[in-house]
């Protein structure tokens, strides 16, 4: 078998795995919609509260030292105001784009996808609760 066989079932059987956790993941909604909606809800309700305050969230994780220093060498934890605010999402970001990071943006993307994870954890944490209570009661 060359190379290239051995390339092609790989990729086949991994378009295989993702087509039967799709499937499964739109049976579950069938059977649960109310459950998925609330995952949902979670989720985008987190998310945008996460990239609505994506600034002063990394602005408080700069402040308490979390985050390094700039591509210049200034602590961030010594920088105030929009340089803090703006040094901060960099870091979270990678780096400043000029140091080859990706940049405020990113930074931003950052953190509103964590905030989206979690709630996401949240909204199924609480779905499994409503099971649960279900079948008790």
């Amino acid at each position: 078998m060359s190379f290239f066989d051995s390339l092609f079932d790989l990729v086949g059987s991994a378009v295989g795995t993702v087509g039967d956790l799709a499937v499964s993941a739109v049976d579950i909604v069938v059977e649960n919609p109310g459950k998925a909606a609330l995952v949902c809800l979670g989720t985008l309700a987190t998310g945008g509260t996460a990239l609505a305050f994506a600034g002063p969230l990394a602005a408080a994780a700069g402040s308490a030292g979390l985050l390094g220093a700039t591509a210049s060498g200034t602590a961030i934890s010594s920088l105030t105001g929009v340089a803090l605010t703006n040094a901060s999402l960099a870091a979270v970001g990678g780096g400043a784009l000029a140091a080859g990071g990706g940049g405020m943006a990113v930074g931003a993307t950052v953190v509103a996808s964590t905030g989206a994870v979690l709630g996401a954890a949240a909204g199924a944490g609480v779905a499994v609760g409503v099971s649960e209570a279900d079948k008790k009661g």
